[in-house]
């Protein structure tokens, strides 16, 4: 995870309620598996004070709190004996927010985790795809085609450099991302999660008057139609609650609750602060995940800032 810390950087008056909202988070996680807090230089005594002594923290320079997005994606080896770090090039999602540090975190990631890193020539962010680690990937053409990520490549293109670098076989190209994104254009993670192999989680409002009932229902019925790489058809689990609300005077329609992040015993999920959709959603969520904690944190700053509990962190597989 990384700490947001410069109010210049999109956040102004809300800072301190998105740097709370981040510190819940990793404290929510760290009762289920370790935590290292990114924190930008000379910032350690601070973050470490908002994160508490279940978080570990480190410093380098960062502009925002986006690792999902800037920084490496890990893969391990098929003994599941070593780690390799992925560095996409990072472009602060169409040249909207700083990330001229932002776009240097995996190196710093990798250097601290004595992880090797390898770089893949083209601008991504790691909230753009889904992946089920058994070879199938998962985005929407409206995020990965939008010309101000990589206006020189194919739609061909680009799909071969992500299955090379996912070392995946399949890939499967939704239309469609959350309506009103602005800030990534379209991320997957707004719109879908993995809840287990061949089976996802995808918001469909009920309300068939509601923006996004067309656009996501497209996206139903490509992977109603779609097999993934080893040839199952797809378990679709619908969320249909998709809570609007203001954050001070800003009205905020991109909140999503696919933007979890799953454990190994638990799963922590953004919440609206609306007792009914909340309860409502978190029950659908403990319904895929039975054995598993399931644990709401607020988020409505974050869902301001364009994203979630999954956008806010980046999985580091676990070595034999």
């Amino acid at each position: 995870m990384a700490f947001p810390w410069d109010a210049a950087d999109n956040w102004g008056q809300k800072l301190h309620a998105v740097q709370d909202e981040v510190a819940a988070v990793a404290r929510a996680i760290a009762r289920f598996e370790p935590v290292t807090m990114v924190a930008n230089t000379g910032m350690a005594a601070f973050v470490r004070q908002k994160v508490g002594p279940t978080v570990g923290v480190i410093e380098y320079p960062i502009n925002d709190c986006w690792p999902r997005d800037n920084g490496p994606v890990f893969g391990v080896d098929p003994g599941g004996r070593k780690l390799l770090g992925l560095d996409f090039g990072f472009n602060g999602w169409g040249n909207k927010f700083p990330y001229d540090k932002d776009d240097n975190l995996p190196t710093g990631v990798c250097d601290y985790l004595k992880v090797p890193r390898l770089p893949v020539g083209m601008i991504f962010e790691g909230g753009a795809l889904l992946q089920d680690g058994q070879g199938t990937i998962i985005g929407t053409e409206e995020c990965l085609l939008n010309p101000n990520r990589n206006p020189d490549m194919t739609k061909a293109q680009i799909e071969a450099v992500l299955l090379d670098a996912y070392q995946a076989t399949k890939m499967i190209w939704l239309p469609y991302g959350m309506y009103g994104d602005e800030v990534t254009n379209g991320h997957v993670d707004l719109v879908a999660a993995y809840a287990g192999p061949a089976h996802l989680l995808i918001n469909l409002p009920s309300d068939t008057g509601d923006p996004n009932h067309a656009r996501l229902s497209e996206n139903k019925s490509v992977l109603e139609a779609s097999t993934d790489a080893r040839g199952r058809s797809f378990t679709l689990t619908e969320m249909n609650h998709l809570p609007k609300f203001t954050v001070g005077t800003d009205e905020v329609i991109t909140f999503s609750y696919t933007n979890y992040y799953p454990t190994a015993t638990g799963v922590v999920v953004p919440t609206a602060d609306i007792p009914a959709s909340d309860t409502a959603a978190l029950a659908v969520i403990q319904s895929l995940f039975p054995a598993k904690q399931i644990v709401g944190v607020p988020a409505t700053t974050l869902a301001w800032g364009g994203g979630g509990v999954h956008c806010i962190t980046q999985q580091i597989p676990e070595t034999v």
